[in-house]
């Protein structure tokens, strides 16, 4: 009988379950969707109860489906998104969570850099400039806001510690989801003096793990929620791009890769701590031995499902197309490069990298009378990939990282036309894998095969990840992207100020 892994991708709208065997080869999954709770301008929250609920109806699925024994799974992982912070007093939330797009902490950031007298100063000691997204400011608002529930908590964990916690009884923060909080990257230790400086008890700090150790072993009881048996082993696994670094095979130093789901990132494994700019920062690896350099957009694929469920409603109830995206896709290679004048901005939700601004939006820029939906389609494609050119000029330039290839995975790999696009518009080579929507809990399995003593290391992992797909850049349209880029860039320049101005007053997400 094979053994595999089970490995969870715990993302922002769903949970997908996914199968793992040892040789990293994805045998199934099964996803589960749940909501975000946006209940205030610039609030989001979700019930973590319902990460854990999604956690254990994929599970169970995933055994039914594949008539699997449970002795057959060797050990359960997970790849979360960031920067979640769910309050816990005896071992219990004490309140929704308040997820990575929350932005309600914009004042106590403000108030936090001007304490260091300037962001410049803050960002040489200890990386860029912290925003309302970030996790150090929120907790300063959940002391601020919520005295009673910041008081009374014990401790706080992220996504991926609670999903511990409810897996094993213990309180753990994994290594690369702690060091988006604020840790020494040398040391693998809390900046306990930042927290202190920002007001925030350090003996509500929780205890760092590593994601190849585990960190504990499924309880009876939830071994019977996920139809387990009690005692597997539960590996922390680790943050989302920390684990799809690994899901993709850049796991050497100097290797990057990009994510395309409903944030995106370029992020490059390093064997330096760098000191963050322009939005980029350096955070850990699920490696313990590299920092990992991370620029995150915050609305990549999130703009693709939004022209779609605005703009392809009619197409989306039709139960004769089984794939609007492909249909995206066909309408997109009908309009020419540059989309005819109209450029799109992705910044839905503010944005981090390239620019770090809460309050920017999106735009379409230069639209005319003679534009139909299929050019407001693919300038959004467009515009993703001009955001990721300017992330990865920023990289290089500035960080010293060469990336003229770019391993790309999450949904957004799957669409051949949009990787064309990313290729023409960066002139760099393009490369996909298998299972590219799965393979941050690749990723997170790997940690937990080479826990289990399956691989030495992580760079073991290099020779058993394979390219599927290769994108070259057509010298015809990059001439055209050159032009449309350099015009792009200037649109952040001259509209910020009116941004700020409506959003800052009128406060609206």
């Amino acid at each position: 009988m094979a053994d595999f892994i089970i490995a969870h991708d715990v993302g922002t709208s769903s949970d997908k379950a996914v199968l793992v065997d040892f040789e990293g080869h994805v045998c199934g999954s099964f996803i589960e969707p749940y909501e975000v709770y946006y209940r205030e301008a610039n609030f989001a929250e979700q019930n973590p109860e319902d990460w854990w609920n999604a956690v254990c109806k994929t599970t169970r699925a995933l055994i039914e489906e594949k008539a699997l024994k449970p002795e057959s799974i060797r050990a359960i992982t997970f790849s979360t998104q960031l920067l979640g912070i769910v309050p816990i007093k005896g071992g219990k939330p004490l309140r929704n969570a308040i997820i990575w797009l929350d932005a309600r902490a914009t004042e106590q950031a403000a108030k936090l850099m001007r304490k260091f007298v300037s962001e410049r100063l803050f960002a040489a000691l200890s990386g860029a400039a912290l925003t309302g997204k970030d996790g150090l400011p929120k907790l300063m608002w959940l002391k601020e806001k919520e005295p009673e529930t910041y008081e009374n908590m014990e401790t706080f964990v992220d996504t991926n510690g609670y999903l511990l916690l409810k897996a094993t009884g213990n309180v753990v923060m994994e290594l690369s989801c702690a060091s988006a909080f604020g840790i020494d990257i040398k040391k693998k230790e809390w900046m306990k003096w930042l927290f202190k400086f920002a007001g925030i008890d350090p003996g509500k700090l929780p205890p760092i793990g590593k994601s190849i150790q585990p960190a504990g072993y499924l309880t009876r009881e939830a071994a019977v929620e996920l139809g387990l048996l009690e005692g597997t082993p539960v590996f922390p696994g680790g943050g989302d791009a920390p684990c799809a670094a690994v899901g993709v095979g850049a796991v050497l130093d100097g290797e990057g890769h990009i994510y395309l789901g409903t944030s995106g990132w370029v992020a490059v494994t390093t064997g330096k701590a760098y000191t963050g700019k322009h939005g980029v920062v350096v955070i850990h690896s699920v490696d313990p031995e590299h920092p990992l350099l991370f620029a995150e957009t915050e609305t990549a694929g999130y703009c693709l499902k939004w022209i779609k469920d605005e703009f392809y409603r009619s197409e989306s109830a039709d139960a004769t197309i089984a794939n609007v995206y492909a249909l995206m896709d066909e309408d997109v290679e009908r309009i020419p490069a540059g989309s005819d004048g109209i450029l799109f901005t992705p910044w839905m939700y503010g944005e981090r990298a390239p620019v770090n601004d809460c309050l920017v939006r999106s735009s379409f820029f230069n639209i005319t009378a003679s534009h139909r939906r299929e050019h407001l389609l693919r300038a959004v494609y467009e515009g993703v990939c001009y955001n990721l050119r300017w992330i990865i000029e920023i990289v290089e330039k500035d960080f010293g990282f060469p990336l003229k290839t770019l391993k790309v995975l999450g949904g957004g790999a799957r669409g051949d036309v949009w990787m064309q696009i990313l290729a023409d518009v960066t002139g760099r080579n393009v490369e996909t894998v298998e299972s590219p929507q799965e393979r941050g809990a690749v990723g997170a399995a790997f940690c937990a095969l080479i826990g289990l003593g399956v691989y030495r290391d992580f760079s073991e992992i290099k020779s058993v990840i394979k390219v599927k797909n290769q994108f070259t850049s057509s010298p015809q349209n990059r001439e055209v992207y050159n032009f449309m880029y350099r015009n792009y860039k200037s649109i952040y320049k001259n509209t910020k100020n009116i941004c700020h101005e409506i959003n800052k007053e009128r406060r609206i997400t």
